[in-house]
C-alpha cells in the first residue's frame, strides 16, 4: 500500500484517492521571470516522479502545472535593504508595495512582459509545448525527460476565473477593500494559526513594516486583488477596480476549475507550507466550505557547497550552467534521485560527477546485459515487487535505486535484468530505453572467444598470475574491444565506448 508523508498531519498516512484508479495532483510551478535554477529542477523532478510513480503503481493521473506570469510581488531593493537593518528574514516575498518580478525582468532586460513571459516560457518549457504531446529537446523539462502535464495554464489565462472565486470571498466575507487591495481577512479563518503554527498576534511578516497600505487589518492579510498600481503593465477590470490577481489566488482558481475541490495532492517546495500553501488552504476552504486537497507533499531545499544557494551568492545554477560544464541533464536527473524528496540534498560539482560516474555505469552494464539477452525480455514480477515496495514507502527513491543495481548485479538472466529494467525506467525516467543494442551486439564466435579469455584471465588472477591476466585484459581490448574491471565482486566486463 502506498503511504505518503502528509506535511500538515506530520505523519505517514495510507494514500486513498477521491475516485477509485485515479489521482488529480497540482504542483505549484514556475513564474517565469527568470531561468529555472537546479534547486526548482529538483521540486520538478519530484512532482516528475511522483506522476511516474502514480502511474506505475496503476492509477490514472490528471496533472495540473500552473505557470505564474502575472502577480509575483518580491521586495524592492530599498525594503530588502531595510529588512537586513531590521534582522528579519528574507522568505516572506509577497509584499503589496513591492515590484512584480515580471516588471523587474521586462525592465532588466529592457523589452515587455508579455516578452519576457514568452522567453523563459520557451526556456523552460519549449518553443512548441503547447502544440506537442510530449516536451521537447529545447526546454529545460524536456532536456530533464520530464513527463507534459495533462494542463500546464497560465495565471493570465484564468482572470475571470480569480475575479469569481474573490467575489465568492467577499459575499461569504471574508475580505476587505482598502484604496491599495482587496484583502483575505486572515482572523476570520481561525485554523489559519494552527497551519502557520503561530498565534494572530505572534505573526511576523516581511508586510509589517514595509507595507504603504495603513488600512490593512493584519500585518499578514494577503492581496487578492491589486488596485492603485497605474503604472504596472498588465492589469484588468474587476467589481473592485482596475488591477491584478495577488499571487496565492491562482493556484485556488485553477486548480478548483481543472481539477474540482477537494483533488488528492497538492506539492511544492517546503518554503510554500506557511505562506503560499496557507494562504491557499485558507481562501480555498472558506469560498468552498471544505479542503483543498487531500494531501500535501512539500519537498526539501537543495543547499550548494553545504550553504544556501542564491544569486547574488552565484551559485544559482542552471541547466544550461550543467550541460557547459560537460554534463548530461540525465546526470543530474540521477543525481535527484540519490536522495529522498523530503531530505535536504547538497549538490557540488564533484557529487554531480559521481551522479555521471554511476549512471555511465548503469548505461555500460546494461548495455552488456543486452548483447547477452536472447529471446524476448521478461519482466520478473518478483523484483517489480521489491521495486514497488520502495515507492510505496513515501517515495523512497533510494531504494528504488538500489533495487535496480541489485538485480543488475544479479544472477538473473540477461532478458530478465533488462526487461525489468526497462520496466524500471517508467519511473526513474533515465532514457535507458535509447540504449541501443547495435552498440553491443557482437558475433556469436567473437562471444563465445571473449567468454573463453574472460575465464581464462580469471584462473590467472586465483593463481597470482598479474602478467598473464594483464596480457589477456589487453587482447581483450585491442581485439573485441572489450573492456575488463576488477572489482570485489569478481571482473566486470562490457563494450569499451
Amino acid at each position: 500500500m502506498l503511504k505518503l508523508y502528509d506535511t500538515y498531519k506530520k505523519k505517514l498516512v495510507p494514500f486513498k484517492p477521491i475516485k477509485k484508479g485515479k489521482v488529480g495532483m497540482y504542483n505549484c510551478g514556475p513564474t517565469v521571470y527568470n531561468y529555472v535554477t537546479i534547486g526548482n529542477l529538483r521540486a520538478y523532478t519530484f512532482n516528475d516522479f511522483l506522476r511516474r510513480s502514480l502511474e506505475y503503481l496503476g492509477y490514472e493521473v490528471t496533472q495540473v502545472v500552473n505557470i505564474t506570469d502575472v502577480g509575483h510581488v518580491t521586495m524592492t531593493d530599498e525594503q530588502k535593504k531595510e529588512v537586513k537593518k531590521s534582522g528579519e528574514k528574507l522568505e516572506i516575498t509577497d509584499v503589496d508595495d513591492g515590484v512584480d518580478r515580471m516588471e523587474k525582468a521586462a525592465r532588466r532586460e529592457g523589452v515587455s512582459v508579455l516578452e519576457i513571459a514568452r522567453k523563459y516560457i520557451d526556456a523552460i518549457f519549449g518553443k512548441n509545448y503547447e502544440k506537442v504531446k510530449e516536451f521537447e529537446q529545447d526546454g529545460d523539462f524536456g532536456k530533464m525527460n520530464m513527463l507534459k502535464p495533462t494542463h500546464l495554464p497560465r495565471a493570465t489565462e484564468y482572470i475571470d476565473e480569480q475575479i469569481d472565486f474573490i467575489k465568492r470571498l467577499e459575499k461569504k466575507g471574508y475580505t476587505y477593500v482598502t484604496k491599495q487591495a482587496v484583502y483575505f481577512d486572515i482572523q476570520k479563518f481561525k485554523r489559519y494559526e494552527k497551519i502557520v503554527e503561530q498565534k494572530f498576534e505572534d505573526m511576523v511578516s516581511g508586510e509589517r513594516s514595509h507595507s504603504k497600505d495603513p488600512d490593512r487589518k493584519h500585518p499578514s492579510d494577503f492581496r487578492l486583488w491589486q488596485l492603485n498600481q497605474p503604472d504596472h503593465a498588465l492589469q484588468w477590470d474587476s467589481p473592485w477596480g482596475k488591477g491584478y490577481p495577488g499571487w496565492h489566488i491562482e493556484c485556488s482558481a485553477m486548480s478548483h476549475k481543472l481539477l474540482g475541490q477537494p483533488f488528492d495532492i497538492h506539492t511544492g517546495g517546503e518554503d510554500f507550507i506557511k505562506l503560499h500553501h496557507a494562504n491557499e488552504i485558507a481562501q480555498s476552504e472558506c469560498a468552498y466550505a471544505k479542503p483543498l486537497a487531500n494531501y500535501w507533499l512539500h519537498n526539501a531545499f537543495l543547499t550548494v557547497d553545504g550553504g544556501r544557494m542564491g544569486k547574488s551568492l552565484g551559485n544559482a545554477y542552471t541547466l544550461q550552467d550543467v550541460i557547459s560544464k560537460g554534463f548530461d541533464p540525465m546526470d543530474l536527473r540521477y543525481f535527484y534521485l540519490q536522495a529522498h524528496y523530503r531530505s535536504k540534498q547538497n549538490f557540488t560539482w564533484e557529487c554531480l560527477k559521481d551522479a555521471a560516474n554511476a549512471r555511465d555505469h548503469l548505461i555500460k552494464d546494461l548495455k552488456t546485459m543486452m548483447g547477452e539477452a536472447q529471446g524476448k525480455r521478461i519482466v520478473s514480477v518478483q523484483w517489480k515487487k521489491k521495486f514497488m515496495s520502495g515507492l510505496e514507502k513515501d517515495l523512497n527513491t533510494c531504494e528504488a535505486l538500489t533495487a535496480t543495481w541489485e538485480l543488475l548485479r544479479s544472477d538473473e538472466e540477461a532478458k530478465v535484468i533488462v526487461g525489468t529494467i526497462l520496466d524500471f525506467d517508467q519511473v526513474l525516467g533515465l532514457r535507458l530505453d535509447k540504449v541501443k543494442v547495435t552498440d553491443v551486439k557482437m558475433e556469436t564466435e567473437s562471444r563465445k572467444e571473449v567468454e573463453k579469455l574472460i575465464k581464462q584471465r580469471e584462473k590467472a588472477r586465483q593463481s597470482k598470475d598479474w602478467t598473464a591476466a594483464d596480457k589477456i585484459r589487453d587482447e581483450l581490448l585491442k581485439k573485441y574491444r572489450v573492456k575488463v574491471e576488477d572489482t570485489v565482486e569478481g571482473q566486470k566486463w562490457g563494450i569499451d565506448e
